[in-house]
């Protein structure tokens, strides 16, 4: 079950950025720390938000995690939002 909000998971800009690179395709937490200037485990944290809000999720490959967008999170954002285009 989702605790945060997504809205509040999208306002931090770090965040939007790592979505943008989920976007184009999972990635690790070391792939996703070298496009910002942040450590690892900030990327970790700001990755924990947007888990808990939905927009993420991530499967373990070995030793690693593997982080993706969460279609189903961004649906959901996408129906509440529609209702605002009448």
């Amino acid at each position: 079950m989702s605790t945060m909000d997504p809205f509040a998971a999208i306002a931090d800009p770090n965040r939007r950025h790592l979505l943008e690179e989920l976007r184009r395709a999972p990635r690790t937490v070391s792939q996703l720390a070298e496009g910002l200037p942040i450590s690892r485990p900030a990327v970790s944290q700001h990755l924990k938000a947007l888990l808990d809000s939905g927009l993420v999720i991530v499967r373990p490959q070995g030793t690693t995690r593997i982080y993706s967008i969460d279609n189903d999170g961004f649906m959901r954002l996408n129906i509440w939002l529609d209702q605002f285009w009448v």
